[in-house]
């Protein structure tokens, strides 16, 4: 990740989703400043990761889909603020090994439990939220983003960070345990709030 240009793609975003959708951000207090952490949203729009990222008081990494790091412009934007492709449908070891490694050295990574855009709600979390949680020993934040489905509309951009939630930290959780975990993610996040006026 390249942290200038980070910080600059943040602050220019900030100043349009400020200004042309009226963002507003809550909870941040509840995002932890230092060491590890998960940062697990909702997805319906492309708009979704800056917006996640802008909000964030953390800078955050991600997962991508390969297919994007393919287009030119695009690809060298996103990877140099700290995108990282993910094969979704083959392997996706080399993803996670990455995300280990960003949580081991005490960073912040961003996360669709969905994974992808799931415009009504309705799809089924996968396990990798809970999986990374317990091998980098992190705790996972909670947020729900509000507005993007309806951006051309320019309604309201709302973001939302909850609680963390933890595994068990001194021992590997189960499976059972990690099944548990995720439900208790994607719970979080449809729990917070669900306007954006």
């Amino acid at each position: 990740m390249n942290a200038l240009l980070y910080d600059l793609a943040k602050y220019t975003f900030w100043g349009v989703f400020g200004t042309v959708w009226r963002m507003r951000v809550f909870g941040t207090e509840n995002v932890p400043r230092n060491g590890p952490v998960i940062v697990a949203s909702n997805h319906v729009s492309y708009f979704d990761p800056p917006l996640l990222g802008t909000a964030s008081p953390r800078r955050i990494e991600y997962m991508a889909k390969e297919e994007l790091f393919r287009i030119p412009l695009l690809g060298p934007a996103i990877r140099a603020v700290g995108a990282y492709p993910v094969d979704r449908r083959g392997s996706a070891a080399s993803a996670i090994k990455r995300s280990v490694e960003v949580l081991r050295r005490g960073g912040a990574i961003g996360i669709f439990p969905e994974g992808g855009r799931n415009l009504h709600g309705s799809a089924e979390a996968r396990a990798g939220v809970a999986l990374l949680a317990s091998l980098g020993k992190a705790p996972v934040v909670p947020a729900r983003l509000l507005g993007t489905s309806a951006a051309t509309r320019l309604k309201p951009f709302r973001v939302y960070f909850g609680k963390p939630l933890y595994l068990p930290a001194e021992r590997k959780a189960s499976r059972e345990e990690m099944a548990n975990f995720t439900d208790a993610v994607m719970q979080a996040i449809r729990s917070l709030p669900q306007s954006n006026e």
